[in-house]
């Protein structure tokens, strides 16, 4: 909890709202042409939701940009580097406006990544795989380890590395991350398969059924020949078995009980659509 309270002090005096045309720590903040700002080249996300965008645009068209950008300029060079603020300048641009509120900060290679990194990690901006490049980036310009990375942007070391254990996928399950038709959890769950064309069938199985992560996770251990963790067996009495056993011979289908401590369960098995509603007929006689 300390990490995430003091990781938003950090982000409130990246971008500090405004009054009077100066931040609380006395920064100026002027209007920028937008033409004049370069995109951070460190910048970790690489994509926009459309209609989240037009929404933002549409807010600045009426109300203007209420939160400056942070950019930086480059020594001897007369643009203008942007540090944080991206959706803003692209949502601002897109509302036709020419110039925008800036703040002038000086920043080194490292500080352009982190920041960019910090801003949008914050407000949930990246993708898993945004993450994870931006991670790496840290890595292999400037040698970084996960519990440092982890420090900087307020995250558990184990978060860094398992974020980062994304990267090994294979680029059609990226591409499924990115595109939202799976989650990091089911990514994290496809690495237990080596072979890309392995990944790349069961994503197509995942997809095609609509399966959640554990059930994944069960996908990958038989297809990876690991046999799934037995459940410790408990008694049965000869009168559950056979209630059961009734149960199946009168619905057609696998039926299992389970007494609790106060009445219990039936659950009534189906394997395909065609099965689930041959069973609905018949408990509903067909109404």
């Amino acid at each position: 909890m300390s990490r995430r309270r003091g990781l938003g002090k950090g982000l409130d005096a990246l971008i500090p709202s405004t009054e009077g045309g100066a931040s609380p720590s006395g920064e100026r903040v002027s209007q920028l042409g937008i033409e004049q700002i370069q995109p951070n080249p460190r910048q970790p996300r690489k994509s926009f939701d459309a209609e989240e965008l037009q929404g933002l645009a549409d807010s600045i068209a009426e109300h203007g940009v209420l939160q400056p950008l942070v950019v930086a300029q480059p020594e001897g060079e007369a643009a203008f580097l942007l540090i944080a603020g991206q959706r803003r300048l692209e949502a601002a641009r897109l509302a036709g406006l020419t110039e925008v509120p800036v703040i002038l900060r000086r920043a080194t290679e490292q500080q352009l990544l982190e920041w960019a990194l910090i801003e949008n990690l914050q407000r949930e901006d990246l993708n898993p795989i945004e993450a994870a490049q931006g991670y790496q980036q840290l890595v292999d310009d400037f040698g970084m380890s996960h519990e440092a990375i982890a420090v900087r942007v307020g995250k558990s070391r184990s978060a860094i590395s398992n974020t980062l254990r994304l990267l090994k996928l294979t680029d059609a399950v990226t591409d499924a991350i990115v595109g939202s038709q799976v989650s990091e959890g089911h990514g994290r769950a496809l690495l237990g398969l080596d072979s890309p064309k392995a990944q790349a069938a069961a994503l197509q199985t995942v997809i095609k059924r609509g399966l959640n992560v554990r059930q994944t996770e069960d996908l990958v251990r038989k297809l990876s020949g690991q046999r799934q963790p037995r459940k410790p067996e408990t008694s049965r009495s000869p009168e559950e078995t056979a209630v059961e056993e009734d149960l199946r011979q009168a619905l057609g289908t696998k039926v299992s009980l389970r007494r609790g401590r106060r009445g219990g369960t039936i659950t009534l098995h189906f394997y395909s659509d065609e099965e689930l509603e041959a069973l609905i007929d018949r408990l509903t006689g067909g109404a």
